[in-house]
């Protein structure tokens, strides 16, 4: 059997069906989720994608948190579905406190798109276990409520509990896509709760996962041979 994975189309949203596009790259059937509908269609796992979800009105992904598919999606992910948030998405899962903290505005205060390394600090979660631990990868990043903060005790929990599952890295020239590109406290990409089966990331790896697109590199592959790889293993 093929596995399923939803995608989430919420009013904004911008990069569901690139995200489609990156499933079905990965061998499994993408499965179109809309926000008014509860009912998930018997899929394997969800993501989240990017875009402005009712304009970002309010903050970014506030709104969103209370649509009828997310009263399903926060029950299925609670019970251990795989659960993915990509940009807009991980903002949604912070809302949800799936994830805890919460995102703020850029601190530049600029909209920012560029090509950004990241180093997977986690490779045991659902989502990327075709990682290796401290591998840098590139992917797109585009946003500008992307500056992740929470309070110290939230930041050392994270960190003691090995849930950072991406940092930005730093150690190179911003112009080649090297550093922290929006205040994101402990240079914090991307983090996972505690069971490994929701993750969430500011930049978009559905961006990176076929040559002629993107980055022209692949890198953003491994999110969804991952999670492939999981529920088909499951």
């Amino acid at each position: 059997m093929t596995a399923r994975v939803g995608v989430v189309t919420f009013p904004g949203t911008l990069d569901d069906r690139d995200t489609q596009r990156a499933v079905r790259a990965a061998g499994a059937e993408a499965v179109p989720l809309w926000h008014r509908d509860k009912d998930l269609h018997q899929v394997d796992a969800v993501v989240l994608p990017g875009g402005f979800s009712y304009g970002d009105y309010l903050r970014a992904g506030a709104i969103s948190r209370f649509s009828p598919v997310m009263e399903t999606v926060i029950e299925q992910a609670r019970a251990g579905m795989p659960v993915l948030g990509i940009c807009n998405g991980f903002q949604v899962l912070t809302e949800t406190h799936l994830l805890p903290g919460a995102m703020l505005r850029n601190n530049h205060l600029h909209f920012i798109c560029r090509d950004q390394k990241l180093r997977v600090e986690n490779a045991t979660t659902s989502w990327t276990t075709d990682y290796a631990p401290g591998q840098e990868i590139s992917i797109p990043l585009k946003n500008i409520d992307g500056r992740y903060v929470a309070d110290e005790r939230t930041l050392d929990m994270l960190e003691a509990e090995g849930r950072v599952a991406f940092r930005y890295v730093t150690d190179g020239p911003s112009a080649d896509g090297y550093g922290n590109p929006n205040g994101s406290l402990r240079d914090i990409a991307g983090i996972t709760n505690e069971a490994g089966n929701v993750v969430g990331l500011m930049p978009h790896p559905e961006h990176a996962v076929e040559p002629l697109i993107g980055t022209g590199r692949t890198d953003g592959l491994g999110f969804f041979t991952s999670i492939l790889k999981k529920l088909v293993t499951a």
